[in-house]
């Protein structure tokens, strides 16, 4: 490939463009919408073994119960439910614009992005609600 913003095929000897090199090309929003979805259900699945974790834990006696307390207490267990609750939030607010989109509303391109800033605006604020209520009891 050549610096130049066009390239000759070898075929016809035209100039045709060149594709957008990855540092110049900028995803739309619902492209990173639908990635965050796919990692946010990822992240759900490892969170879901965390809460087995602690479910199997508790079953078990007071010291592994202890044990599963005292990792998810320290400030990488924080950090890891920090995490899960947003993901946990952003899945559910995605998955209904999911269901609306199902309808056939919505799939218009202003409206896609109107949904993709709801729904990371929505999670973050729904995050720091629960995390308010949580400490709050």
């Amino acid at each position: 490939m050549t610096d130049t913003p066009a390239a000759t095929t070898p075929r016809t000897g035209r100039q045709r463009p060149l594709s957008p090199h990855l540092q110049v090309y900028r995803l739309p929003l619902p492209a990173i919408s639908s990635i965050t979805h796919r990692i946010t259900g990822i992240g759900l699945t490892v969170g879901t073994l965390v809460l087995a974790w602690w479910l199997i834990a508790a079953a078990s006696g007071p010291d592994a119960f202890a044990t599963v307390q005292g990792f998810l207490g320290s400030v990488i267990g924080q950090l890891l439910l920090l995490g899960w609750t947003w993901a946990l939030w952003y899945h559910t607010l995605n998955g209904i614009r999911h269901l609306v989109w199902d309808t056939g509303k919505g799939l218009e391109l202003g409206a896609a992005y109107r949904g993709g800033y709801i729904s990371y605006g929505g999670s973050v604020a729904l995050t720091i609600l629960t995390w308010i209520a949580a400490y709050a009891l």
